[in-house]
């Protein structure tokens, strides 16, 4: 185990090096500036979409067809988020300070800004270049428009991504998610690892093997409930410390660009650790630029790639901006994060020193269920992936394996799950982005007809078993 975590770690620290992140900050800063600042421009548009798609019903002005797709544009964005909001808005931000410092936070806040024009360019590219596999389903993602939209020359690169994206799902979609679970339950409740493992598998498999339908179904109505009922909990927390807010933003700006002095049981941070853990758990927490969401989006109802963008774009504001903010204010207007302790630990302590006998608790089954609709995400992803590697047939083995994984995971050693994830999450990264800045100017132009007014033409009919 030691030597395939030095492997890890080795390579770990060239993918996430200075490159990853001009990549990452640079595509985004380049796909935000290529559509003049519109995702943060039309926020108002897209929750007003998204509220006009929480149904299946089609779009004015749009003939009703059968083949739109699966789910409603709503359960869509559901779905993204259900694999999106979980262990990263909890553990994942509690990390980023414990090693980064309050700074870290202003660099997630950056890579969340320019990562809406990503997931906005992804989204739009995923219906753009959709196919209609053998089954009838839609199937969408990085693989496809990269094999569509640059060309059978570009295939080994959508195959690279695949690859990754069926590995990585077993790491943040899977392992770091039931281990994170596990050790909640375990500190709060006393439950032993193996039994919150066997549990999630159970729960999981009752509705991963039921495909996209009803993983959407599920993840349209646990994500609001459950993303409204921690957002509340935070807020309580906030204006519980709201003596310690002003100083707190005032350590985020200022630590964003100064190192942090070590102090009690912090280690201290460099600038560049609160640069690369800022950006680093952002992307694990909100995954643009992963490419990851825009398979789900690729099932929505809908023959408008503009529309499904400026949806998808929400995922990354919820996300972020909202839901890890909570996160970040609560544990540094409490001031424990100085004690050294982190992870998803360092949450629930923070939350405990102004909810005494609720905090934990509150972290625990908010950590449970994110976990829990984040593997359900994550399954449709993986399962996607290898999918375009091997054909349809693949589906229910990958399934089948994907739910048996859930109770290693929640025993394994959770430092070497989270090096793993953090590794194949940077994989996944460069093949898309190399795509979406390749593809920007099929981004641009859409964008560009959209709020012309122009129609927006569909993807050709793509028969993905023929191609």
């Amino acid at each position: 185990m030691e030597t395939l975590s030095s492997v890890f770690q080795a390579i770990n620290g060239v993918v996430w090096g200075p490159l990853m992140l001009i990549l990452l900050l640079g595509v985004g800063l380049y796909l935000q500036a290529g559509l003049k600042a519109m995702p943060i421009r039309k926020l108002g548009t897209g929750f007003k979409l998204l509220w006009e798609g929480r149904d299946a019903k089609t779009p004015k002005g749009q003939a009703k067809t059968d083949d739109d797709g699966e789910i409603s544009p709503f359960n869509a964005l559901m779905t993204s988020l259900s694999a999106t909001i979980g262990t990263g808005n909890i553990a994942g931000v509690a990390t980023a300070i414990a090693l980064g410092g309050p700074g870290a936070v202003f660099w997630m806040w950056i890579t969340a800004l320019v990562g809406m024009a990503t997931k906005f360019a992804e989204a739009v590219l995923a219906v753009r270049y959709r196919e209609t596999d053998s089954t009838g389903y839609h199937v969408g993602g990085p693989m496809f428009y990269i094999k569509n939209g640059l060309g059978r020359k570009w295939l080994w690169l959508g195959g690279a991504f695949a690859f990754f994206g069926a590995v990585a799902a077993f790491g943040i979609g899977n392992t770091v998610q039931s281990n994170s679970v596990a050790d909640a339950m375990d500190s709060t409740f006393g439950v032993p690892a193996w039994l919150t493992g066997i549990v999630i598998m159970v729960l999981s498999g009752a509705v991963i093997l039921g495909g996209i339908k009803r993983i959407a179904k599920v993840a349209g109505k646990l994500v609001p409930v459950m993303g409204i009922a921690y957002i509340i909990g935070g807020l309580i927390v906030l204006v519980i410390n709201a003596d310690q807010l002003i100083d707190t933003l005032g350590m985020i700006f200022y630590y964003a660009f100064n190192p942090h002095a070590a102090l009690g049981g912090f280690a201290g941070a460099a600038v560049m650790a609160a640069v690369r853990f800022g950006v680093a758990r952002g992307v694990f927490s909100n995954e643009a630029g992963l490419g990851s969401a825009p398979i789900a989006h690729a099932a929505a109802k809908t023959k408008n790639p503009v529309r499904q963008g400026l949806i998808a774009m929400l995922g990354t504001f919820i996300d972020t901006i909202v839901v890890c903010t909570i996160t970040a204010l609560v544990i540094l207007t409490a001031s424990v994060w100085e004690t050294g302790e982190a992870g998803a630990s360092l949450t629930a302590m923070s939350f405990d020193s102004a909810l005494p006998g609720f905090g934990n608790e509150i972290v625990s089954v908010a950590l449970a269920i994110f976990a829990f609709t984040t593997i359900l995400g994550w399954s449709f992803y993986g399962e996607k992936c290898c999918q375009f590697l091997f054909g349809a047939r693949s589906i229910p083995l990958y399934r089948v394996a994907f739910v048996l994984a859930i109770p290693l995971g929640a025993m394994a050693n959770l430092g070497f799950i989270w090096l793993m994830a953090d590794t194949f999450n940077a994989l996944m990264a460069i093949p898309n982005l190399i795509a979406l800045a390749l593809l920007s100017p099929v981004v641009f132009k859409l964008a560009k007809a959209y709020f012309n007014g122009e129609d927006i033409r569909p993807g050709e009919e793509l028969d993905h078993d023929k191609s």
